[in-house]
């Protein structure tokens, strides 16, 4: 289903809206008037009596894939619990610039802001927050690897970091611009695939899933 502005709407809901958030389109609003497009501000302006902030959960600006938005502040505090509280599965698939060693695995570790050069985040084992990550091999495509991510907890970059860390997988996400070698907004081969939590009226699971455009 093709909604606001093109932003395709996965499934909507009276308290609730799942999108698939294209690559290069902010989740949340940024800083100055140039910033301001972005999937919150478009579903706002789609459904009338939208809260001011939909966004139950953010994705990185050249991230793609399943955004859940809430529609009213009841909703937004229920489904964000779930979230602090680790409730809500997700699941990305990436595309790694590299042959990633093994098939599986965790990784866990401890990152922070680098504060001189924002948002890039870097490796502390001593002041950094833990993050846990994981991982499976699903194809490996000529010098590329494709990978399968469940993260554990919701660190800022937590994928893209622990892909691109010689600690972690030691392979950037193919079109990273801060971790690895990309060049331009939108290009990285990074998708929120799977999406699942509790409907937050009824409590009923609820899965949805968004195949990756690469």
């Amino acid at each position: 289903m093709t909604g606001p502005s093109g932003l395709r709407l996965v499934h909507v809901d009276p308290l609730f809206v799942v999108v698939d958030k294209p690559g290069g389109l902010l989740a949340v609003p940024g800083r100055g008037a140039d910033m301001q497009d972005c999937v919150a501000s478009r579903i706002r302006a789609h459904f009338p009596g939208c809260i001011e902030q939909p966004a139950v959960h953010r994705l990185d600006m050249d991230t793609s894939g399943l955004m859940l938005l809430a529609r009213t502040r009841q909703a937004h505090r229920v489904l964000s619990l779930q979230f602090q509280q680790r409730r809500v599965g997700k699941t990305y698939v990436a595309l790694l610039d590299g042959d990633v060693r093994g098939s599986s695995g965790t990784i866990r570790l401890a990152f922070r802001l680098d504060p001189e050069n924002r948002p890039r985040q870097v490796f502390d084992p001593v002041h950094g927050k833990p993050g846990v990550t994981r991982w499976r091999v699903l194809a490996r495509e000529g010098g590329r690897t494709r990978v399968e991510f469940v993260p554990l907890t919701g660190r800022t970059h937590q994928l893209r970091l622990h892909a691109a860390h010689r600690s972690g997988l030691g392979c950037p996400i193919v079109g990273d611009r801060l971790y690895g070698s990309g060049t331009r907004s939108g290009e990285m081969l990074l998708h929120a695939t799977e999406l699942v939590f509790a409907h937050p009226e009824t409590g009923d699971c609820l899965v949805f899933r968004s195949s990756p455009r690469f």
